[in-house]
């Protein structure tokens, strides 16, 4: 597919969380005029604030969707997936490229249901996609995929983009940057619930827990060649106030409940593609 993404049809099938943050940062970076978006959803609501703010195409049903768009991507939960595009397979062709956003679903899977399209890759953003500043996972069918530049070129707006290999690579890259970010949020409250507790207010708290945790990852990506453990290095000051505080982290075996997590989190990802 050629790179001129400006005369290409996309259409976004589901608009929840993460196809609303794709079509957002699609739309900001002006790659593909709003005229050229199609979206459909279960609820059409969201169709009709999407149309009036940002002039894109919402379609009555996903049929019609696929037939007037080049790349199709479907947003929808996995769990959905069979029921909402099964009835519909036979109206994707052989010079259409699906994307699917569904966890779990390997390529394999998706290309028995939809055996005419001609190009299936998967894609793992994360919702920090609407301010272009994701961490995007794809991977194709083949190693050698004609469409990797088209994909590269439509998802770099959302951040900085991986191939990856499929299964075990990709499915720990869904648990550690796709679901991710949810953890990251998890961690933040608790600082944030500990600061409320010593006086500050709900806002303070949030301000000093957001710019701790971005002054971290701005110096860590910062610091090229300097491994993260040797930045935690030189915050740490033996018998000093940090130092008390991460050996007490460690005691509690923080690592392996934040290890157990995650493999919970990749077995989920597992049962999904059966």
């Amino acid at each position: 597919m050629h790179l001129n993404l400006k005369t290409k049809k996309i259409g976004m099938i589901g608009m929840g969380n993460m196809g609303q943050a794709v079509v957002k940062g699609i739309l900001s970076a002006e790659i593909v005029p709003p005229e050229n978006i199609y979206i459909s959803n279960r609820t059409p609501g969201i169709l009709n604030k999407y149309q009036e703010k940002h002039g894109v195409n919402p379609v009555t049903n996903n049929e019609e969707l696929i037939d007037e768009c080049d790349v199709v991507i479907i947003g929808i939960k996995p769990q959905d997936f069979y029921d909402a595009i099964e009835p519909i397979s036979s109206s994707f062709t052989d010079d259409q490229v699906l994307i699917s956003l569904c966890a779990g679903l390997d390529t394999s899977s998706i290309r028995k249901v939809v055996g005419e399209v001609g190009s299936i890759v998967r894609v793992m953003p994360n919702t920090a996609a609407r301010i272009g500043q994701a961490i995007v996972g794809y991977c194709t069918e083949k190693a050698d995929s004609p469409v990797d530049d088209m994909i590269e070129a439509l998802l770099s707006p959302l951040g900085e983009v991986v191939k990856l290999d499929e299964d075990e690579e990709f499915r720990a890259f869904t648990v550690g940057a796709g679901s991710g970010i949810g953890f990251v949020f998890e961690l933040m409250l608790y600082w944030q619930d500990w600061l409320e507790q010593y006086g500050f207010s709900a806002e303070e708290a949030k301000l000093i827990t957001v710019r701790t945790f971005k002054g971290a990852s701005m110096l860590a990506e910062s610091e090229e060649g300097v491994s993260i453990q040797e930045l935690q290095n030189q915050v740490v000051s033996k018998k000093g106030v940090t130092h008390s505080g991460l050996s007490s982290m460690r005691e509690t075996e923080i690592e392996r409940s934040l290890r157990i997590s995650f493999e919970k989190a990749a077995m989920r990802d597992q049962e999904l593609s059966k």
